[in-house]
């Protein structure tokens, strides 16, 4: 079926690939692993731009080459929420002091995106299925609008590591699994790190590698 491939960046970083030495993750070639009968004819990635890390300075420059390595792909759109840092005060475990001032790095949009690029290409019958990489609950109505409503099947592939060296703890997202037409629950480690980029790529700017450090 020809399938448009839906990706929550932040929530797929942080659920599968951090603390992993797969960050230079190809998601078209994981999610045909998970999904080898759809025809993956366009992807659209969600995420933003990070700010310097408190510590990690590079990060920005890490996340821009692989941005660059993701736009490689043939008919990968990559539409940018907003990154935000923002002081908040938060409640530690044992006074004194009752509360401190924090910083809070948020990310911002990329739920709500996904969501409108979902329900808009099912509108304009731009698909015949849709798969969502995401563990993010709040995609259970547009996922189950596309279904129900306008009988598109939709397929979520839970954006959490099942397996290897510090695993999260697993999460068993119902919601997402109810909505859902197709649904797997996870990745594991040897799946992520069959679908890596190659170490060296090239673009219309040049050559770029993985980073030494990530």
């Amino acid at each position: 079926m020809k399938t448009i491939l839906y990706i929550d960046g932040f929530n797929l970083y942080y659920g599968a690939l951090r603390k992993t030495p797969f960050r230079w993750l190809d998601p078209i070639r994981l999610a045909r692993q998970a999904f080898p009968k759809n025809r993956i004819v366009g992807t659209k990635y969600f995420s933003a731009k990070v700010d310097p890390a408190i510590g990690d300075p590079q990060a920005p420059v890490r996340q821009a080459i692989y941005w660059r390595a993701l736009k490689t792909l043939p008919l990968l759109e990559i539409i940018e929420g907003q990154f935000r840092t923002r002081r908040s005060w938060a409640k530690v475990a044992s006074p004194p002091p009752e509360k401190i001032e924090v910083l809070k790095n948020e990310e911002k949009g990329s739920d709500v995106n996904l969501a409108s690029y979902l329900l808009l290409d099912a509108f304009q019958n731009k698909f015949q299925a849709a798969i969502v990489i995401s563990g993010d609950s709040d995609l259970f109505t547009p996922i189950r609008m596309v279904k129900d409503q306008l009988s598109k099947p939709v397929g979520v592939l839970n954006s959490q590591r099942l397996s290897g060296p510090h695993k999260p703890k697993e999460r068993k997202n119902a919601g997402l699994r109810r909505a859902a037409s197709f649904y797997k629950k996870g990745v594991t480690w040897a799946q992520l790190e069959r679908s890596q980029f190659p170490d060296s790529l090239r673009d219309k700017t040049g050559p770029m590698k993985k980073p030494s450090k990530w």
